[in-house]
């Protein structure tokens, strides 16, 4: 399986401003650029659509695993702190903080973290990071 997304970027790095868009037109021009990254400014950027990527990616691999459990969720919200840092003379995403919310009957705190903890590492795009992952998981009731 093969997933398309691009970029398209005219200008500067600093003056300059970009879009980018997906195969599924969920993303279509969307702007992104050097304000939206660093600065507040509007559009998206990167950081955090591997955010969104990440958080969603695990909230699925989340209830993959409650299911081969016997569990199925009622709600899981998962949301992502991608930190970009300067490294040297360039910069590094270097953490992911995903913050879980979890409403699932039937299953235990000792349970739930168990599971959580191995959608953290088995998730495909924490397998792509390769960086420092952290969580904090809690059961809604």
């Amino acid at each position: 399986m093969i997933k398309k997304a691009w970029a398209v970027w005219k200008g500067g790095i600093k003056d300059g401003s970009g879009t980018l868009s997906t195969e599924t037109g969920v993303l279509n021009e969307a702007p992104y650029g050097f304000k939206a990254r660093f600065e507040n400014g509007k559009g998206t950027n990167p950081e955090e659509l591997i955010g969104t990527a990440h958080a969603g990616c695990f909230s699925m691999a989340l209830s993959l695993m409650l299911g081969e459990a016997g569990l199925t969720p009622e709600k899981i919200e998962t949301h992502a702190d991608v930190t970009l840092e300067k490294v040297g003379d360039g910069f590094e995403i270097t953490a992911s903080h995903l913050t879980v919310v979890a409403k699932i009957p039937g299953v235990d705190k000792a349970k739930f973290e168990e599971i959580a903890n191995k959608a953290k590492i088995g998730c495909p795009v924490s397998k792509l990071l390769k960086t420092n992952i952290t969580m904090d998981a809690r059961l809604e009731s």
